[in-house]
């Protein structure tokens, strides 16, 4: 495993880290137990960092990592989670002092902790970065002892851009992978300059990046897959990355020859991403221990050639740009 430093946090966290929204919920069906035995696993491969939200699955995913923090204790880990997606209607002006602080208290029920090692705004509405107000909120409850580091995630490159000019935050998570290049054109060169760890998320487009899937791949009716291709239950870049499936295949198969041997198409996915050392960690998730060892491995490989990253290149330019490139 490889180590990277996540910004003014001062965290060295590990460049392969775990998302734990498959673990929560909307992703099928998942087992406790086996969830509890991905999360060791993780650990075992180095994994030193878990991300989570306080929605996934209503708080499960949140208190899945509490045991983990009990049954080891001797490990030293950070956990991240998010704050705001709880509100209902999700609009700006909830994101006020009183709904920040019990967003911030559930949250540290649910993990067993004193204080929270990194909480974020959970991809809230755009007029949030425009309230200088609900960063004033964070700050204070840094001072609280509460949290310990705050940041946020987004949806849009331009909500990126916003919010790293508010001293206190330290991270910006946002989508970036094969099929989601855009952040590595600016954002990435300004983050760098303001000191911001950046996380990586939906590393595997969906599993799409995987290279398992296929025209005939059926989804369980509670995972997004299934339900939000078209942004029926939250932003449609969440799934799949904004790409249509059928596109998304197109591009996997044009992909996969580049693929060095002794790689699975998940590892060239996170080691491409891993090419750009503004990215501090990419956090793929997984619900099973196999998935989690395939992943971590990835940190391990070589730099990709730089006549592979230019093909790469060329398949996002034809398929995949005119699909996402102006839409986050």
């Amino acid at each position: 495993m490889q180590y990277r430093i996540l910004g003014k946090t001062g965290y060295k966290v590990s460049t392969i880290s775990f998302g734990s929204w498959a673990i929560g919920g909307t992703w099928g069906t998942v087992d406790d137990n086996e969830s509890m035995a991905t999360l060791h696993s993780a650990l075992d491969q180095g994994i030193n960092f878990f991300d989570t939200a306080d929605v996934y699955g209503d708080g499960r995913s949140e208190r899945l990592l509490a045991r983990l923090r009990k049954e080891r204790k001797n490990d030293d880990f950070k956990i991240a989670t998010k704050a705001g997606r709880r509100l209902d209607p999700h609009v700006a002006d909830g994101y006020n002092r009183k709904n920040l602080t019990a967003f911030v208290e559930r949250s540290l029920k649910n993990l067993e902790m004193e204080s929270l090692d990194l909480v974020q705004l959970h991809c809230p509405p755009w007029e949030v970065y425009y309230r200088p107000e609900v960063f004033g909120v964070l700050d204070d409850l840094v001072k609280a002892g509460k949290v310990r580091q705050y940041g946020v995630s987004v949806e849009k490159v331009e909500e990126a851009l916003k919010a790293i000019h508010y001293p206190g935050v330290a991270t910006v998570q946002i989508i970036y992978n094969i099929f989601r290049q855009r952040p590595s054109e600016l954002f990435f060169q300004q983050a760098k300059l303001h000191n911001v760890g950046i996380l990586a998320r939906v590393p595997l487009s969906s599993g799409l990046l995987t290279g398992k899937m296929k025209a005939s791949t059926a989804f369980e009716a509670d995972d997004h897959r299934a339900f939000n291709r078209e942004g029926a239950a939250f932003d449609k870049g969440e799934t799949f990355s904004g790409v249509e499936y059928a596109i998304g295949l197109q591009a996997v198969e044009e992909i996969r020859p580049l693929v060095p041997a002794g790689m699975t198409m998940a590892q060239f996915a996170l080691r491409w991403i891993l090419m750009d050392d503004a990215v501090t960690c990419a956090i793929p998730g997984g619900k099973r221990p196999s998935q989690v060892q395939d992943n971590a491995a990835a940190a391990d490989f070589p730099p990709l050639d730089a006549a592979t990253i230019q093909a790469v290149k060329s398949i996002y330019d034809r398929l995949i740009r005119p699909q996402v490139q102006d839409l986050w």
